[in-house]
């Protein structure tokens, strides 16, 4: 049985004082245990990394993006490797596994571009003889902290950017799933990432207090639920640290009448029970406009829905998997238990889904809602399973008032033929990402990803050109060199051109 250990200092480090076993949620069998930082395991990281960062801030820019290039074509050769730990560990079929994978690699293609982002800007003359310019440099020691999600992606959105600006990176992922992770940094080591410049250590709360806490670690990036994207943002930055902190969400797809049905509901398909729902940006809640349209919508997603196949990753046929934990199958059930009881419909249920012979693993099948209504609470909670809520709407402003009143605010879409509808709504949603007739707006990798209201915490999101300011610092930089001809007198004025 494995025991997944740390990457420190380019080196493998096994703690054993405290573990966590690892279950393949498809069976519920335990695959392996992992092994959680102490304190002073994550001492020992945060030196390290600190130790390593003079020599990998003055590495030039182009090596280091000749190492991102190498890793690229590392994490292109072990697609499937890859793809099998996210499976084991997670669930994902191959098929979304490799989408995972391969969003992750677009982030590093963007980090390959990073010496152009950090030209910074030159001005000459701006005063006699003086010339003035701004360069960004990196922050030091930062750190990321990642959901089970995605194990592998959104790792793939923080450290690949923030080293190739020069910093120096600790990741805790997710210790439900961490091979995956572990495995990719040791890709990143194969490129020729310098012992020391990337460490992954596994740990619960322990180490991330570590984290928030030393004086060392100068930024601290995090996805996962608002209840602790919040606690992480307020310890974080009361300690002197930068901090983005990614939440929850509860995305809205609004159909309006004159939406093309069919095509709402393929899309809806993919967006609400893909991934087995356990997606940020998941479409969780739809709002039908008008009776006619919300009977048509649930009309398609049943039909569509008898045909959903769920198992484990072995079958690439399967269009999910399991949940990632039978505490976590147990809370979805739950909530949809409550909407059955708080007078909602139940068109589809999943609960009860016939996957192994001996009902191991921790599936939950696809379910459909109708007569959801805002004051039940799964509509207010982020469900983060295989669930599709379907709310009515009278026109499209009461539509948008559920978004607009919802506590999260991460990603929202409109599917619609009017042009005019969707204009307005993109101007006055209140949501971070918004999709015109895209179920699914994640920016791509050039672009930035976060939302709004409770669902990111910090005044810069994630990857892309908000990524880059988060792990630099601007510098401005004004220099004169005196003429020994021209001597000036003191001026006590205020300086100006």
């Amino acid at each position: 049985m494995k025991t997944v250990g740390h990457l420190i200092g380019g080196k493998t480090v096994i703690s054993t004082d405290r573990t966590l076993p690892l279950n393949n949620p498809a069976t519920g069998c335990k695959e392996g245990e992992v092994g959680l930082a102490s304190a002073k395991d994550m001492q020992d990281a945060i030196a390290v990394a600190a130790a390593a960062f003079p020599a990998w801030r003055d590495t030039p820019q182009s090596k280091r993006a000749q190492i991102m290039f190498r890793f690229k074509a590392e994490l292109e050769k072990h697609a499937d490797e890859i793809c099998q730990l996210i499976g084991l560990e997670h669930g994902k079929i191959p098929h979304d596994a490799a989408g995972e994978l391969t969003r992750g690699i677009e982030n590093v293609e963007f980090a390959c571009f990073t010496p152009e982002l950090l030209k910074g800007e030159f001005s000459k003359n701006v005063g006699p003889g003086i010339d003035s310019w701004s360069e960004f440099q990196p922050l030091g020691v930062v750190a990321g902290i990642t959901p089970f999600n995605f194990p592998v992606m959104v790792p793939l959105w923080m450290y690949p950017l923030a080293i190739s600006c020069g910093n120096t990176f600790i990741l805790k992922p997710s210790e439900r799933d961490p091979s995956a992770a572990i495995f990719v940094a040791q890709l990143a080591h194969d490129a020729g990432l310098p012992d020391g410049v990337l460490n992954v250590v596994n740990g619960d709360k322990e180490a991330v207090d570590t984290l928030l806490t030393d004086e060392r670690v100068q930024a601290i990036s995090f996805v996962g639920s608002t209840p602790v994207a919040e606690s992480i943002y307020a310890t974080a930055t009361s300690h002197g640290k930068r901090c983005q902190a990614l939440g929850g969400a509860k995305n809205h797809a609004i159909i309006m009448p004159d939406a093309d049905i069919d095509n709402a509901v393929q899309a809806l398909m993919g967006a609400a029970f893909g991934s087995s729902g356990e997606r940020c940006m998941a479409i969780s809640v739809a709002v039908a406009v008008g009776d006619e349209a919300a009977e048509s919508l649930i009309a398609g997603l049943k039909t569509e829905m008898a045909s959903l196949k769920i198992g484990s990753m072995e079958d690439n046929s399967n269009d999910f998997g399991p949940l990632i934990s039978g505490a976590h199958r147990d809370r979805v059930v739950s909530l949809i238990s409550s909407a059955e009881s708080d007078g909602a419909s139940l068109v589809v249920d999943g609960r009860s889904p016939i996957v192994n012979d001996d009902d191991s693993g921790f599936f939950v099948g696809g379910t459909l809602i109708d007569h959801v209504t805002q004051d039940m609470a799964s509509y207010q909670q982020e469900i983060f399973g295989p669930v599709l809520c379907v709310v009515r709407a009278r026109n499209l402003d009461e539509a948008m008032g559920f978004v607009n009143d919802h506590e999260y605010g991460n990603g929202t879409c409109l599917f619609t033929r009017d042009g005019e509808a969707a204009r307005y709504f993109s101007d006055n949603v209140k949501a971070g990402m918004v999709g015109i007739n895209v179920p699914l707006p994640v920016p791509v990798s050039y672009h930035s990803f976060g939302g709004w209201k409770r669902s990111l915490f910090g005044d810069l999101a994630a990857y892309g050109p908000d990524g880059m300011r988060f792990y630099t610092r601007r510098k401005t930089i004004t220099q004169r060199w005196p003429s020994a001809s021209l001597r000036e007198s003191a001026s006590f004025s205020f300086p100006s051109n």
